[in-house]
């Protein structure tokens, strides 16, 4: 019970986050009454959990309903609050809006836009064998260029883009976008980053990269991934306030052993992840801080790392491998670990309390994946009856396959999303998120564990922020890729059919 009520109370905070980096500069309604709608469905399951016990479920329709009113709730809130009137916004100021790259709330310096006597130069930038220039729409932030596109994608951004530095410098940004209506049309909007790094760009620079805090934060996770490692391997620890107790037992080495499997096995995935999309954005030349873990002294002892891209990414193709390396860099290394955690895990019997979150008695039949690995490295041992009772390095390696099946979800600015928006586009990769949304909602009402993620992607925005050429598709080669890591997904979240656990004798 006390650490259902920790959950919500964590799962509280990171909503908090989420809705104030998200749509805090977009909407004029107050965050923490946005930030009440969402966790309407969480409180009520909460209550119901207060009242009648863990061992009541709570009924169907009303988890139903309150994510049904509150997901309307919420829409109307948001929309109540927008910062652009509704009768001014139209399709392509939405999309040019958000196309703008992720800048820090800083004062901008002032860019001069297109006055009226340089629309003959901007016409002159996209020839008629190119891209023939149909209407020109002038926004507050953005000048629209919508037209016939004449020839290749890739090679129409690229001459309009030479086009465009060579009349106007580096004053604008140029966005290669599809509409809703499968029309691609430019959007010049104004080039605030490049402005900043002309007037400081050292300070800047330095700013950006704060090695200091990243070895700080590094630190800071590891002593509190030990003191959950220490915690896990049946060690009871002071309470956090009393410095000197708990000062006393971890200067006894043994003890901080007990706690380091699990949390150098734990980091390890998690700065592989996050180190696969920082290497790959360096690759691309994109701007962006180095890895930044969490720590917290409780829960797993981290709320994960990340990273943060400081300039606007090139192309779906750049969008994709950057977004992929993360997750398949952390599961390279999640993989043996999780092996060999599992061959030096002991198996008990398998009871009514074997769930999927009870790490002493884990069912590996929750996930097709999980259950695999186990028969490889348990063998025979194994059996239909069987639990697990997870060493510390399996727990990290468990953790890993959770973080990566969580990154993968198809749905707005997680990996997954910018992965499926790479190989489908921005209007297919809407509608996959909802459909992922909706898919994991009803896998919810059977498997519980994935109630709190459902109402999570229910409420996280579908739209992804596209790339600066965002029309030219992507190649078969990484299609493949794109397809693997949505098998990795459904392979990592799906229970074990009964067909395979007769084949495997589990």
């Amino acid at each position: 019970m006390a650490f259902w009520f920790l959950f919500i109370l964590l799962l509280g905070l990171a909503t908090y986050l989420m809705v104030q980096r998200s749509v805090a500069h977009i909407t004029r309604t107050p965050v923490w009454l946005l930030w009440l709608v969402l966790m309407t469905p969480a409180f009520l399951l909460s209550g119901w959990t207060l009242i009648y016990g863990t061992k009541q479920s709570p009924p169907p329709y009303l988890i139903l309903w309150s994510v049904f009113v509150c997901t309307v709730l919420y829409w109307v809130l948001f929309q109540w609050g927008r910062q652009v009137p509704r009768d001014t916004q139209t399709e392509a100021q939405t999309q040019a809006s958000e196309s703008q790259p992720t800048i820090q709330p800083t004062p901008e310096p002032i860019v001069r836009p297109i006055e009226p006597t340089e629309e003959t130069q901007l016409r002159n930038c996209f020839p008629w064998s190119i891209y023939y220039v149909q209407n020109i729409e002038y926004r507050p932030q953005s000048v629209i260029c919508r037209g016939q596109l004449r020839t290749k994608a890739s090679n129409a951004y690229q001459q309009i883009k030479t086009n465009i530095e060579a009349q106007f410098g580096d004053r604008f940004l140029l966005i290669f976008q599809e509409g809703f209506n499968g029309k691609p049309f430019f959007v010049l909007v104004p080039n605030t980053q490049a402005a900043k790094q002309t007037d400081t760009p050292r300070r800047n620079q330095e700013r950006l990269t704060r090695p200091g805090l990243a070895l700080m934060l590094l630190a800071a996770t590891l002593i509190t991934t030990t003191l959950v490692g220490v915690e896990n391997a049946g060690v009871t620890l002071p309470l956090i306030w009393d410095i000197g107790s708990l000062f006393k037992l971890l200067s006894n080495p043994d003890v901080l052993f007990k706690g380091l499997p699990y949390a150098l096995g734990l980091m390890a995935i998690l700065g592989t992840h996050e180190l696969g999309h920082y290497l790959t954005a360096k690759f691309y030349k994109i701007r962006s801080t180095l890895p930044y873990f969490i720590p917290v002294p409780f829960f797993l002892g981290t709320f994960g790392a990340f990273i943060q891209m400081r300039s606007p990414i090139p192309n779906r193709k750049a969008l994709f491998d950057i977004s992929i390396a993360g997750p398949i860099a952390g599961f390279v290394v999640t993989l043996p670990l999780l092996i060999w955690g599992l061959a030096h895990s002991e198996i008990v019997s398998l009871t009514e309390k074997t769930q999927l979150l009870n790490l002493h008695a884990l069912n590996p039949k929750y996930s097709i994946l999980l259950a695999i690995l186990s028969k490889l490295a348990l063998g025979s041992h194994l059996t239909a009856k069987s639990a697990l009772d997870l060493h510390p390095v399996a727990v990290a390696g468990f953790l890993g396959l959770v973080v990566t099946a969580l990154n993968l979800m198809p749905v707005g600015q997680l990996d997954g999303g910018h992965i499926v928006h790479a190989m489908f586009g921005q209007r297919t990769a809407i509608v996959i998120g909802q459909i992922a949304r909706v898919l994991l909602l009803l896998l919810s009402l059977v498997r519980q564990e994935f109630l709190v993620w459902a109402i999570i992607l229910l409420f996280m925005p579908l739209i992804d922020e596209p790339a600066l050429n965002d029309v030219t598709e992507l190649d078969n080669k990484r299609d493949v890729w794109g397809l693997l890591a949505i098998a990795l997904l459904i392979i990592i979240i799906l229970p074990l059919p009964q067909a395979i656990a007769n084949f495997l004798q589990i």
